[in-house]
């Protein structure tokens, strides 16, 4: 039997790449596509930036082409910002957006003619942000909870099909990520000592945080689940946070967020 095709979207580092090599060893066949090429003999790595639509189509219609079956889109490629809404820049606000978001979306559809045909399964990385909105990351906040909007009404789309549609929540992992957050800095600033706090904290936490084999090795498991479950919640103290996020009132949820990150 030919192995299942993967593509894999920011598979460059950190969860991206754990995931590409993870699968790779587990017998699939991987794509990776991100800016830059991976320093990975394990999987094929194309350089393919998937802001750039008419690339990404070309790619994946040539992986098509070349394979004669697609079976699983992991959208993982994002970035982080941070910093007050009232200080965001419309530049940044696009790019993230754009990136987090929109090229999700592209990528799906670019790939769902083959995974209808193959009735595959699409995977993307969420967070845990996406239910538990963090203060001065409220755009990040905004694009992860999107992601799953999205993810949802995209599942009723599909089922029918035989497409399968998964949100994968990590909590703090430890990848480049941190190191590349955009910042959102003002001179002056009245906020200024709170965001400086709050992104250290954050900061802190993501770098004692999970390795991202850990969110690779969810991934893989849902790869192989027939019925899958919308949502997967990595690690059992983020699976209790967002427990806690069904049963406390709001209010006091937020309330509690904003004293974590004051």
């Amino acid at each position: 039997m030919d192995k299942k095709v993967v593509i894999i979207t920011g598979s460059s580092s950190g969860i991206g790449l754990a995931t590409a090599e993870l699968f790779s060893k587990n017998g699939y066949k991987v794509y990776g596509l991100a800016r830059r090429k991976a320093s990975s003999d394990l999987f094929t790595s194309i350089e393919c930036d998937i802001l750039d639509f008419n690339k990404v189509k070309s790619v994946i219609d040539d992986i098509y082409s070349k394979e004669k079956r697609i079976d699983i889109l992991i959208n993982n490629a994002g970035m982080g910002i941070s910093g007050a809404v009232e200080y965001i820049d419309s530049s940044d606000l696009d790019k993230t957006f754009d990136l987090n978001v929109k090229a999700l979306i592209m990528v799906t559809r670019f790939t769902l003619p083959y995974l209808r045909e193959s009735k595959g399964l699409i995977i993307s990385t969420s967070s845990v942000a996406s239910v538990i909105s963090i203060p001065y990351q409220s755009t990040y906040s905004a694009t992860k909870a999107a992601i799953e909007s999205f993810s949802f009404a995209l599942q009723n789309e599909v089922k029918e099909f035989g497409v399968r549609v998964v949100c994968v929540r990590p909590g703090d992992t430890k990848t480049s990520f941190t190191d590349n957050r955009v910042k959102t800095e003002v001179e002056n600033d009245f906020y200024k000592d709170k965001i400086t706090h709050s992104v250290k904290k954050m900061e802190k936490d993501e770098r004692n945080g999970k390795d991202p084999l850990t969110v690779s090795k969810v991934m893989l498991k849902v790869s192989k689940k027939k019925h899958p479950k919308l949502v997967y919640v990595v690690g059992i103290e983020y699976k209790l946070v967002c427990i806690l996020e069904k049963i406390l009132p709001l209010r006091l949820l937020n309330y509690i967020v904003g004293k974590i990150y004051r």
